[in-house]
């Protein structure tokens, strides 16, 4: 039996297989609405027989936006149009569906990637970053706001509020992002925060807002509602943040009954060396796997169906998450089943795409025709 294909639990849901389709930024919202363009992107994603689809970051404010095309949470009006897509989705497809909660701090107000990703400055259409502190990301940008309480307290609420629409609507799963040099991680990282307060120095400081956000996120939803994070293990910086002080953080987040977590790396600097290998960043989520129970999400250049099963059948992570591989073969989960000997669901209306040599890969299956 493949480890890929069996059942794995995340709080109180179940998901059918350990394949995750980990956010994907789309750029191609309006004022924070989702478009037409999601509902196509998403819908897609929502038939290829993954165990979760985790919708792209999504800002809990308008200036946590990376880019002004990203989605947001933050508004009625927000609220609703990702409540359409949601509703289309569901008609056809019984995916369980989560979405990251995101602010970009001070990597917001940038011009979208295929247009150059620079920030943008206000006088062109950008708006004032904001970050622990007043550093900038890039040598030759504007430093960002450094918060101050109210700014911290607007935030964390600004998170909860992003979260209770999230429910409402019915998303199954909430992922907070504290990951690739956004403004969770950027508190974590000694790169980026400098602060003098109790949210800056030790590692004890620099996680605190963090598990603030966690905090209040959890106490705002049921008890068994599933919250997890996304983290950076490492910063790819001499005297960044590491894989070490990112297991002290994942056994916090532990005794705080976080659902799982999704281990990538990198984004809080430019002077980041990272070693692009198939599967550079599963050794992270294995580290932090031998020091908590919780499941964990292995991501960084995982393409083959071989690859992915023996990352989860040697115990290096519970799930694996597909990205780009599977905006390049939406039907990847398709094709893995296939090569390990497993089942995977697949609407009916695809049935008759099984080859022939296989004809259990939809399960019991029955097509008649005349």
């Amino acid at each position: 039996m493949s480890a890929l294909f069996t059942p794995v639990s995340l709080g109180k849901l179940t998901l059918k297989n350990r394949i995750i389709i980990p956010p994907m930024c789309q750029y191609s919202a309006v004022d924070g609405k989702m478009t037409d363009w999601h509902l196509i992107h998403l819908g897609a994603l929502a038939l290829s027989g993954a165990g979760l689809l985790i919708i792209e970051a999504t800002a809990v404010e308008p200036i946590g936006r990376i880019s002004p095309a990203d989605v947001g949470l933050w508004s009625d009006d927000t609220e609703a149009a990702m409540g359409k897509i949601l509703s289309a989705i569901r008609q056809y497809s019984t995916m369980p569906i989560a979405v990251q909660l995101a602010h970009a701090g001070r990597k917001a107000s940038s011009q979208t990637p295929w247009d150059g990703g620079q920030l943008i400055a206000p006088e062109h259409g950008g708006w004032e970053t904001v970050a622990p502190s007043a550093v900038a990301h890039g040598a030759h940008e504007a430093p960002p706001l450094a918060l101050d309480a109210a700014g911290l307290a607007r935030i964390k609420q600004a998170f909860v509020d992003a979260a209770l629409r999230a429910h409402r609507l019915g998303i199954d799963v909430i992922e907070l992002h504290a990951a690739h040099g956004y403004l969770l991680h950027e508190f974590l990282s000694p790169l980026s925060n400098k602060r003098e307060d109790d949210y800056g120095g030790n590692l004890a400081h620099r996680m605190r807002f963090p598990l603030e956000v966690f905090d209040a996120v959890k106490a705002a939803l049921p008890d068994d509602y599933p919250v997890g994070v996304r983290l950076s293990a490492s910063d790819w910086v001499e005297g960044g943040w590491d894989v070490e002080q990112s297991t002290v953080f994942a056994k916090e987040l532990e005794q705080r009954g976080c659902a799982f977590l999704h281990v990538s790396s990198g984004g809080v600097s430019p002077l980041q060396q990272i070693p692009l290998v198939p599967g550079y960043q599963v050794g992270f989520a294995e580290h932090i796997k031998q020091s908590t129970t919780m499941p964990i999400i292995a991501v960084g250049l995982i393409t083959e169906a071989e690859q992915a099963e023996h990352i989860v059948a040697s115990g290096q992570a519970d799930m694996v998450g597909i990205a780009r591989g599977i905006l390049y073969d939406p039907h990847w989960p398709w094709h893995a089943a296939a090569a390990l000997g497993a089942t995977v669901d697949a609407p009916k209306q695809y049935w008759r795409s099984q080859p022939r040599d296989q004809k259990a890969l939809f399960g019991e299956t029955k097509i008649g025709g005349r």
